[in-house]
């Protein structure tokens, strides 16, 4: 997907910590991590929700493949980063402009309703660092935090998608990741995010919490275009987005890591399953659509 060449970009919405991490100091609370990648929702540390893969936490079972990180980059000069030619020659200069196009539908889409968006800042990280749903680290992959209503990634996990994952690549690929993280922040102002989401099994709340923010990704990728920053979507990229969707399915993940598959410690739904509430919410383009909790998923 590209972006318009003149379309303007608001760094202030990404802060660049790669680098400068630490776990030192606490933060209060400790609520679960969720997201798209995500999490799960349950614990203080985040290392352990891995294996939940959902509910605020990161897009799949990165736990299995912990082992094989790379090391981050360091901090760049992200005010450098001012309009969408930035973005389609810089990957940091592409996600700020996701962040920027996800963040600005969400704003217009609450006001039709009425309502009033409150924004959450991405972070980009590196090898380990704290958060307000504890300690963090490459392994995770991009999540996001209710405690303190932050969306982290380690843009390596980009590189990830395509290398360790199977994903064919694609900058709507890097949408989609941005977008389902920011769909579990819709949740949390929506009060969707509470007690239960770290419930497991292909039926239970969160593999419906993670489909639900592939839905809003969808959603977003729907409408994307109408935010001004990004050129038309063509069938391609919509194949690449599927294609991550798929690669970070519960049972594509077990497959590749452990040879069988179990639905009952699924935590953010099989690969079907993921491109299809994606799908759903792109075609539509309709938020109300997006209900994964009510019937069978």
């Amino acid at each position: 997907m590209s972006f318009r060449d003149d379309s303007q970009l608001d760094p202030s919405e990404v802060r660049d910590e790669r680098g400068r991490g630490g776990l030192g100091g606490a933060f209060p609370g400790g609520r679960i991590a969720v997201g798209g990648g995500g999490l799960g929702l349950g614990g203080l540390v985040i290392l352990l929700l891995l294996q939940f893969l959902g509910g605020g936490g990161s897009l799949g079972q990165l736990g299995d493949l912990q082992d094989q990180t790379s090391a981050g980059a360091p901090p760049s000069d992200l005010s450098q980063c001012r309009t969408g030619a930035d973005a389609n020659a810089r990957q940091d200069c592409r996600i700020i402009g996701y962040v920027n196009s996800v963040q600005r539908f969400w704003k217009d889409e609450f006001a039709r309703r009425g309502s009033t968006y409150v924004p959450a800042t991405t972070y980009f990280e590196s090898d380990q660092w704290q958060t307000g749903c504890g300690p963090a680290s490459t392994d995770v992959g991009p999540f996001y935090c209710p405690a303190d209503k932050h969306v982290y990634i380690d843009l390596t996990f980009l590189d990830e998608l395509h290398d360790k994952f199977g994903a064919t690549g694609g900058s709507l690929a890097q949408g989609y990741v941005i977008a389902h993280e920011y769909g579990h922040h819709i949740q949390d102002l929506e009060g969707i995010l509470g007690s239960g989401t770290n419930q497991q099994g292909a039926q239970g709340k969160s593999v419906r919490t993670e489909l639900q923010a592939d839905c809003f990704a969808g959603v977003w990728a729907s409408h994307a275009t109408e935010t001004g920053l990004l050129k038309p979507i063509t069938k391609t990229q919509i194949d690449d987005a599927l294609n991550a969707a798929a690669a970070v399915g519960d049972d594509r993940i077990q497959s590749q890591t452990q040879g069988t598959i179990n639905k009952e410690v699924w935590t953010h739904g099989s690969s079907r399953q993921r491109q299809t509430w994606f799908t759903t919410g792109y075609q539509t383009g309709d938020v109300t659509k997006c209900d994964t909790f009510g019937g069978s998923i």
